[in-house]
């Protein structure tokens, strides 16, 4: 299955604005937690179904929905309603093959991002889709599968740590968007090192292996940078935005998320051309090695070819050559060959040939 880009045969055709999922099912079912929080209350709920959910809506205080499975779109269809969404943010959190952006509507603010993690089994970096809608003081965010690198911030919350417990929405947004920014930030200097430690291997070895790993090096690094560089505009647009519907006084934050997401984008350009010089360095030796090769058979060959010249005139048998009349004439032939082997092995290494 492709990686970069995903099957789109659902859409041909389909009305704008119609919801159609996009990618490969990862979870069995939906699943919701919802978490309500002030400076003195928290609580967390999981609804078992969306009917559930509504009896916790509207909020009274900053909420946060997390929806894992977007898969089901008539429960994910259900959701929008009940929270009243417009009907392309619908269409956008099914679709997991959305790029990167951030959408301002009369009454939400949409944004879709990729969370990424390191696949221990496959070796490779693997990709989720993450929709995010701020709407007053309720964040919803849908992941495709439960599990993800929120943790943290859901002990920050539980713990009473740091700002979060006495913040808007619009800070828990940041503070979701600045964890998956350090762990993009994570995963490159993850792969780095790896890049970095190739250095000496290439340098010093040609073998086959060396360059699969350059290939699949680069390969990760473009899957990444697919995921990230996106990324980076749309912190430039949340700089840059003046909404009622976020708080003012997240403004120095958004600065703050873009620095961390363009130190990671440019670590991942370092690393491509660091990547794509190794390739250079790796037909560099493996070129070098082959014209020592072809430069040694030359040597033995001119070395040989007078003398193979001097044996095929000895062989011929005419009776009337006159070294084959000579006692010594085989030890004389020997001594022919010794000869020139020596002036042409002095005259090589006169030129500096050898």
């Amino acid at each position: 299955m492709a990686r970069f880009l995903k099957k789109r045969e659902k859409t041909r055709g389909e009305i704008p604005g119609t919801p159609v999922f996009i990618g490969t099912q990862k979870t069995d079912r939906v699943r919701l937690q919802l978490i309500e929080y002030n400076s003195t209350r928290l609580a967390e709920h999981t609804p078992e179904n969306v009917e559930e959910l509504g009896r916790w809506l509207p909020v009274e205080q900053t909420t946060w929905l997390n929806v894992d499975g977007v898969h089901d779109v008539d429960a994910i269809h259900r959701i929008a309603e009940l929270l009243k969404l417009h009907p392309l943010v619908l269409e956008d959190i099914v679709n997991t093959d959305q790029r990167p952006r951030v959408e301002e509507y009369d009454d939400c603010l949409f944004l879709a991002f990729k969370m990424l993690s390191w696949d221990e089994t496959e070796r490779a970096v693997t990709s989720e889709h993450l929709s995010a809608i701020l709407k007053g003081d309720l964040l919803i965010t849908f992941q495709e599968r439960p599990g993800d690198v929120f943790d943290p911030v859901r002990e920050r919350i539980r713990k009473h740590r740091g700002r979060v417990r006495d913040s808007s929405t619009t800070y828990l947004l940041y503070i979701l968007l600045d964890t998956l920014a350090d762990n993009y930030t994570y995963l490159v200097e993850r792969l780095g090192e790896q890049i970095e430690d190739l250095e000496e291997d290439v340098l010093g070895n040609t073998d086959s292996d060396v360059l699969k790993r350059i290939f699949a090096y680069k390969g990760e690094m473009n899957f990444i940078r697919k995921a990230v560089r996106p990324v980076r505009e749309c912190a430039m647009q949340l700089v840059k935005l003046e909404s009622d519907l976020v708080d003012p006084e997240v403004d120095a934050y958004w600065r703050d998320l873009l620095d961390i997401v363009t130190q990671a984008s440019e670590a991942i350009d370092t690393y491509r051309e660091m990547l794509s010089d190794q390739l250079g360095i790796y037909h560099s030796s493996v070129s070098t090695r082959l014209n020592d090769v072809m430069r040694v058979l030359t040597l033995f060959a001119a070395v040989f070819i007078p003398l193979t010249f001097v044996a095929g005139v000895y062989g011929t048998n005419f009776p009337y050559v006159p070294i084959f009349q000579l006692r010594y004439g085989y030890f004389i032939f020997w001594g022919v060959l010794v000869a020139i082997t020596a002036v042409t092995v002095w005259f090589f290494k006169r030129k500096k040939w050898m």
